[in-house]
Parts: C-alpha cells; structure tokens; sequence
C-alpha cells in the first residue's frame, strides 16, 4: 500500500517514515525544507520537494495515487504563531484543506492527522481525555483544530475515513529545537556546548513521548480501522526541573541551571490520557522516558562531536 506523507524531512516524519518502510509501506514524501532536511530522507523514498501551497501538489496525487494520506507538515512553533498567524493559519489550516480536496479527489482510502495536545488549553482536569473541553490559548493550537473540524466535516460529508493523533509532547534524535518539545533538546545542546541552560519556573509538568513510539502509532492508524480522534501520549507526568536533572545526570553534567520567572501564558499542567489509544490500536509505549533520554542524549552527543572535528 502506497502512503503519501507529507512533511517526511521532518523530525517526527522521518521516523514515521522508517516505521512505514520496515512494515512493507511504500512512501512518497512532500516537504519544503523549512524545518526538514534532506538527509532525513531515506534512499529509497520517492521525494517531492515543494510547499503545500504548490499547484503541483496535485501532480503528485495524480501520478502517484496514494491509497493512505499522512498529514505531518505544519507550522510548530507556538510562539512563531502568535507573532505572525496568518502563515500559520495557511500553513496548518489552509493546506490540510487541500489535501483533504485532493484526497476526496483521488479517492484516497483513510486521512490521518498530526494534531497537538495544545488544543485542550490549560486542563480541567487530569489526565486529559478526548473527551475534553477545547480552549485553545494560542493560534497554533487554533489552527490546528480548524484543520481538526474541516477533516471532521469531511468525513461526514464525503465519506473520506480520517484519523486525528493529538500528539503530547514529542522527542527524539533529529528533532529540532522549535515546536512545543523542543525543550529536550534545547537542555541537551546547551550542555553539550557548555552553555547555561535557562528554566522558566520549572515547576511545569509536560507528557514526554518518544518519537518512535509515536511512529509506531501513526502505522497502527492506517492498518486498523479506527476513526475519529485518539491521544497518543506518555501518560506520564515529568517536572521540567525533573526533566533537566534527568538529562544532566545521564550527560554526567554537575551544572546548575539559570532560573527565571515563569512565562506569561504557558500551561501548568499537560497529560494526556492514552487509554483509548492503547485500546483501539493494541498500541503500547517501548520507550520509558529514561531510555528516550539515554538514546537522544546519544544522538545528540555523536552529532556534537561530529560538528566539532
């Protein structure tokens, strides 16, 4: 079976792409390399280098026929989002909209969605369910749900079968330092380069998922015939303090960080509940949080020394 995957130079693309590749998918890719890079890519992935907005995107779904879309692409910075919402309301909003025609179009068997753990706002109550009260409290997390009711509406009204993943926080080898998670390796290359490492508060407590693990619930989505929206998390909840102590023990890094008051608007408390995952995808976590960090404090540290020869 052929899947489209769009944003597959990405950090979370890349490996989803692996996952679908190791259990016989063929791939097709779409980035434009604002976030992604080329070597991200795998050889044998049939790569398309273009922005949603392109009119040639519909040359790829006609010559290429995806029988599975996976929407990864998007803008993931909260903070890139509030200084400049229109490229993120077309990014996340507009383009998922596209897609959602071309899939229709070309007769494209099952949508799945890369949404966020931001849509739920500052939670109710814990762990956060699907079931949920929305309060978006920026315009990442409001584009992202826009795009979460067109595909929604779609499904009811032209019968295209959709999935929505709403990621908690994702980490990893290969992940960047923007977005929601980049915290993990903000922490990691600041040790490493000897730099002070700046925790606003850190009393915050976040859901860390590793990224293949996620991986391996964006394959899961497309094998079983499961609609509609699905956390996939940790369901764990980590202290950002915590979270440093833990990475500067595994780097073996006796430095204190530089505390500073908490950020205005910033969510207190984030888990989310992966109970309905776990059950309508036989899916379960591989990774404990102490493993992620030893792999990606890995990756991490080989990249470092690489760039420094």
């Amino acid at each position: 079976m052929k899947v489209l995957l769009t944003g597959g130079a990405g950090f979370i693309g890349s490996h989803v792409t692996e996952e679908l590749l190791k259990h016989k998918f063929q791939v097709v890719t779409i980035d434009n390399f604002v976030t992604g890079f080329q070597g991200n890519i795998p050889g044998k992935v049939k790569f398309y280098q273009m922005d949603l907005g392109d009119k040639r995107v519909e040359l790829v779904f006609k010559q290429e026929k995806p029988d599975y879309v996976i929407h990864l692409a998007a803008q993931a910075s909260v903070m890139a989002s509030m200084t400049n919402p229109y490229l993120d309301f077309f990014t996340n909003t507009v383009g998922t909209v596209k897609l959602l025609d071309l899939s229709k179009k070309y007769n494209v068997k099952k949508f799945l969605f890369a949404s966020t753990a931001a849509v739920y706002g500052e939670p109710l109550y814990l762990p956060v369910d699907e079931d949920h009260l929305i309060h978006t409290q920026s315009f990442y997390a409001l584009s992202k749900y826009s795009a979460e009711n067109y595909i929604k509406q779609y499904s009811t009204l032209n019968g295209l079968d959709s999935c929505i993943l709403r990621f908690s926080n994702v980490y990893g080898p290969r992940q960047n330092e923007n977005g929601e998670a980049g915290v993990i390796s903000i922490f990691i290359n600041r040790l490493l380069a000897n730099e002070t490492v700046d925790i606003y508060d850190g009393s915050q407590t976040r859901d860390f998922i590793y990224v293949k693990d996620v991986a391996v619930a964006c394959r899961l989505s497309l094998e079983k015939e499961v609609k509609g929206v699905l956390n996939i998390s940790s369901c764990i909840e980590t202290e950002i303090s915590e979270l440093y102590d833990q990475i500067a023990g595994i780097m073996e890094i006796n430095a204190q960080p530089s505390y500073e008051p908490k950020r205005v608007g910033e969510i207190e408390k984030s888990i989310l509940d992966n109970q309905k995952a776990r059950r309508e995808l036989s899916w379960d976590l591989h990774h404990s949080l102490l493993k992620g960090l030893e792999d990606t404090v890995q990756y991490y540290t080989e990249k470092y020394l690489t760039s420094t020869i």
